[in-house]
């Protein structure tokens, strides 16, 4: 039975990975030579024992769309967002981060993105009402008679999936050249865009390994939390500087229901495995030419705001600290996670030097 769950798991995972997939080819990206990632991911993760996969990051991938005009730039921004990672995961920068900030500030940036989570899954109903509202309403059904992520994840995408491919005759056109099974290789190049555009990309990773990864740990119910913040970021980091080379797409920290298998390191070494194979194959164009991103805004909802919004929100409203906990959480809403740590790591200097009580 624990083989069944963790299929159903990665499935799950599998298919929210899907729409993001897509939209990394919509970009320009490569996705044949993006499977070295996570093969490379998944043999690390089995390694370590680690519980966090990675996968196609919706997040990152708007972020180097919006900084980069051609596909070599984008993929510049890539190689040069991985090597300031690499140093930061090597040099145990992420982890001294965490140590300096403190369980409030976390738990606000947590309870924050929790916020961001709801808010974007009901923004992505503007985009496909119909589908967009029935997936959260099938999660938010699913979740009360379960109280499971992973049948959550499932239920709501798989039939929202079908009812917009059965009812509304969804199909997806993809762009033919980014699905070539072949590599390019492409020599990096520098300017000031690209520039901006990797340390940007990297401001991002460090807020989103940091809150990912450890609302991924969160999710297994094992404490302390399981993950090693500083072996994901560094195999996050070498994983897109191998496939950016070759025009690749960037994978990167992701919530995953993974973590709430019954085995959440097989779990998430099967999901990136068989979107290794799905993307080696070149099933990815076929597959998601039938599920809409919009499919996912239930998983994201219940996510947000049934799962991790309410447990680091009270976590962070306890003891000292509740003031920098509730701005932190408060800019991580409106902005975006990097933005909240540096707010709460600010305050948390400066306050105290000016006398003021937190």
């Amino acid at each position: 039975m624990h083989f069944i769950a963790d299929l159903m798991a990665a499935l799950g995972v599998v298919l929210n990975g899907i729409p993001q997939g897509i939209m990394a080819m919509g970009l320009g990206f490569a996705v044949f030579p993006t499977t070295f990632s996570f093969v490379f991911a998944s043999a690390i993760n089995g390694f370590y024992g680690s519980v966090a996969p990675l996968s196609f990051q919706a997040e990152s991938l708007a972020l180097t769309g919006n900084l980069g005009k051609t596909i070599r730039e984008r993929t510049s921004i890539i190689f040069g967002g991985s090597l300031i990672m690499v140093f930061i995961g090597v040099t145990g920068t992420l982890t001294k981060i965490v140590s300096y900030l403190g369980n409030n500030i976390m738990s606000g940036m947590m309870a924050g993105v929790g916020l961001m989570l709801a808010k974007i899954a009901i923004e992505m109903t503007k985009e496909q009402r119909k589908i967009g509202w029935i997936s959260i309403a099938l999660a938010a059904i699913t979740y009360l008679i379960t109280k499971d992520l992973v049948w959550t994840i499932t239920v709501s995408v798989v039939l929202s999936s079908l009812y917009a491919v059965k009812v509304e005759h969804y199909r997806a056109e993809l762009p033919a050249y980014v699905t070539e099974r072949k590599f390019n290789f492409m020599r990096p190049q520098f300017n000031l865009r690209i520039l901006r555009g990797a340390l940007g990309l990297a401001c991002l990773n460090i807020g989103a390994n940091i809150s990912y990864g450890l609302i991924t740990g969160q999710m297994t119910g094992v404490k302390p939390n399981p993950v090693n913040l500083n072996l994901l970021t560094t195999t996050q980091a070498i994983a897109d500087m191998g496939t950016s080379l070759l025009g690749g797409a960037p994978v990167e920290t992701i919530i995953s229901a993974t973590a709430s298998a019954p085995e959440p390191v097989i779990a998430g070494i099967m999901m990136m495995l068989i979107m290794a194979v799905i993307l080696f194959a070149g099933w990815l164009p076929k597959i998601g030419r039938y599920v809409p991103s919009t499919s996912i805004a239930g998983f994201l909802f219940i996510l947000g705001a049934v799962v991790i919004f309410p447990e680091n929100a009270a976590a962070a409203m306890t003891g000292s600290g509740m003031t920098i906990a509730a701005i932190t959480l408060v800019v991580t809403a409106i902005f975006d996670p990097f933005a909240g740590l540096v707010t709460g790591a600010a305050l948390k200097f400066v306050l105290p030097l000016l006398g003021l009580g937190v």
